[in-house]
């Protein structure tokens, strides 16, 4: 299942990783049409938002040491180096926000956004799932077992089962994907779906990381969950504001609104 894959995980991951952005192209053009917004700018913000996240998901694991020299020379991390959602995630905000720089584009676009890098990305995790280091022993039966020419090539154990926790997120945002869906017109203020996404998503992938197979940098918690950290209060600011009474239309406009 894993080996077939990762003879060719160049291809096979981008193979999914185009099938995901595909989607998700798909899945904003859709709610752009159902909320009648033929505004042009918003497919700049788009592509802004799909840039930025590009070069963050590179750009965001290669500074790992304190020490400079100790990183990888940054055009040889280009061409190499690890992926990370968490920061393609913070990349692709920021893209939205120069987006609307650039365009003059004041109203919220979260709404918009979340279901489909949900879906964006639980389809790119099966791409993972099949060419990646799948994570920690699990003690079960449900785990990959690398054989140990895959286990050489991607750096884990041979022969024990290992927890597929890219299945795991598959699965979750999948999940977030129907949740978001269902609640795109049923929360108070623009740009709260979002919110809740990134809220939830955090949530969860501070609990797996304790199955996957990344460095463990400090007290026992890897650098995405120190990241996590982080922006934890900055998250539950964002995340009080959700159920407050309404005072604007959730649907966003062409014009006007606040940023979400």
């Amino acid at each position: 299942m894993i080996g077939l894959a990762a003879a060719g995980d160049g291809v096979v991951h981008a193979a999914f990783l185009a099938l995901g952005i595909l989607a998700g192209c798909a899945v904003f053009a859709w709610e752009l049409r159902r909320r009648g917004l033929r505004d042009d700018r918003l497919w700049v913000i788009a592509g802004t938002c799909l840039a930025f996240g590009a070069v963050g998901s590179r750009l965001g694991t290669w500074w790992q040491f304190i020490d400079p020299a100790a990183n990888e020379p940054l055009a040889q991390w280009w061409m190499d180096g690890n992926r990370s959602v968490l920061a393609g995630l913070v990349g692709a905000w920021i893209g939205v926000h120069v987006g609307k720089l650039i365009t003059r584009y004041r109203s919220s676009t979260g709404d918009l956004f979340a279901p489909a890098v949900a879906l964006s990305i639980a389809i790119g995790r099966i791409g993972c799932l099949l060419t990646e280091l799948p994570g920690q022993p699990t003690g079960g039966q449900w785990g990959i077992v690398l054989t140990p020419e895959e286990a050489a090539l991607l750096g884990g154990p041979a022969g024990v089962g290992l927890h597929p926790t890219y299945l795991y997120e598959a699965l979750f945002q999948a999940g977030a994907f129907v949740v978001l869906w269902r609640l795109r017109d049923r929360l108070p203020h623009p740009g709260d779906l979002f919110v809740l996404y990134v809220a939830s998503y955090a949530v969860f992938r501070f609990a797996v990381e304790f199955a996957r197979a990344n460095d463990q940098v400090w007290l026992g918690l890897t650098r995405p969950q120190w990241f996590l950290l982080a922006v934890l209060p900055l998250l539950l600011w964002r995340l009080s504001r959700v159920w407050r009474p309404a005072s604007v239309s959730p649907t966003p406009t062409p014009s006007g609104g606040s940023d979400g």
